[in-house]
């Protein structure tokens, strides 16, 4: 698994224009913890100018740490946010080489975009003032000069790229935030384990769909091209989900795209097993399943926390991707219960206390400013 950062960057001018400068900081994406820190006074220019040339410096950082790394950036600015994450056309003459330096630090698809509020970039917004108050003394800002050493960052979340947003107020979003991007979320059709009830994820033997699951794949893949709202089809590379991708696809005419970060949680030793199997077997290993996200099952299974920093950086790519419009993501329980949890700001211990049923459709919508909302869950009427 790539190493996965996050750059948290800001930048500030007193005087829009007038004397400015830029803070960035790299963060470990599992565990929070700071792994470097970038500030500078760039003289006089404008907000926006700063809040890009944060960006950079950020983006650079985090490639001398790791080039291979996979990036979460989180800034205040929506502006920036919305331009690179393609959204908003980059008009100003100023912007456009900047953005243009920021795409090139990594390549296309390894860098995800999240607007977050200002009051949780303190400390990118720490350090630009910083430079910004060296810089008024000839100064130039250096890691040493920082006012709060790095011991002193905040303990982490659990899963900080999955830090939920608060949900829009009401029954609809603001009109000003614009068309959401919609994830319509199958669960595929039926396998010989499903019935069973038997652990079936990406280190089993990826069945194929029964013919019962065949039979709900074509129910489903009628009922959606009824309505007529999907645009694009993105599945989980794992065979039953992928043969429920291409009923659906072929009844809209459109091509399946495949998404690894879609797949279903390796359950280790467990997998092909029942529940009461497990328990049998692995007592003390299921105990401690249950009882945390992180804890893994038996054999290098992957734990649920490990799937949702997974998942949460897919998300963030296909809605950088598919800003805009309705996408049907065939995948599997462990995947859309982590997205629900998500988009609700629930806690880990939610995914216990969801149904999901094989061949049901759920569906969140996301916002241009992070807000999430939920719009369905575990819709079986199709299939009746």
């Amino acid at each position: 698994m790539p190493n996965r950062f996050v750059v948290e960057a800001d930048g500030g001018s007193r005087g829009n224009p007038g004397p400015a400068g830029y803070g960035a900081v790299v963060l470990d994406a599992a565990t929070g913890e700071t792994l470097a820190e970038a500030a500078e006074y760039i003289g006089t220019a404008t907000n926006n100018v700063a809040e890009y040339r944060g960006l950079i410096a950020g983006l650079q950082a985090a490639l001398a740490i790791d080039p291979d790394a996979e990036i979460q950036v989180r800034m205040d600015s929506k502006l920036v946010v919305e331009q690179m994450s393609g959204r908003w056309k980059i008009k100003h003459p100023d912007m456009k080489p900047l953005a243009a330096e920021a795409k090139r630090v990594f390549p296309a698809g390894r860098v995800a975009y999240r607007w977050i509020p200002r009051e949780k970039n303190k400390h990118a917004d720490r350090l630009a003032n910083e430079a910004m108050d060296l810089g008024k003394q000839g100064k130039r800002w250096e890691p040493s000069q920082s006012s709060a050493d790095l011991a002193a960052v905040p303990a982490p979340v659990e899963e900080p790229l999955a830090e939920p947003k608060a949900a829009p107020v009401g029954w609809a979003a603001p009109a000003d935030l614009g068309t959401p991007t919609t994830f319509v979320l199958l669960r595929h059709g039926e396998t010989a384990l499903t019935p069973q009830k038997r652990f079936s994820g990406s280190g089993g033997s990826d069945p194929e769909l029964s013919p019962a699951g065949r039979r709900q794949a074509d129910a489903v893949a009628a009922a959606l091209a009824a309505r007529g709202t999907i645009q694009a089809v993105v599945s989980s590379p794992l065979r039953r989900c992928r043969e429920t991708a291409e009923a659906v696809a072929a009844r809209l005419g459109v091509e399946v795209r495949v998404d690894e970060g879609l797949r279903e949680a390796d359950f280790g030793a467990w997998e092909g097993l029942t529940f009461a199997e497990v328990r049998e077997r692995y007592p003390d290993d299921l105990d401690a399943w249950l009882g945390s996200t992180k804890a893994a099952p038996t054999g290098g299974g992957e734990s649920f926390a490990a799937v949702a920093r997974r998942v949460a950086l897919s998300r963030d790519k296909l809605l950088a991707r598919y800003a805009g419009r309705t996408v049907l993501l065939v995948t599997h329980v462990t995947p859309i219960k982590t997205l629900v949890r998500l988009a609700l700001g629930a806690p880990p211990e939610a995914l216990f206390r969801m149904e999901l049923s094989a061949a049901s459709l759920s569906a969140v919508a996301y916002y241009a400013d992070g807000n999430a909302s939920l719009r369905l869950l575990n819709d079986t009427s199709h299939l009746r």
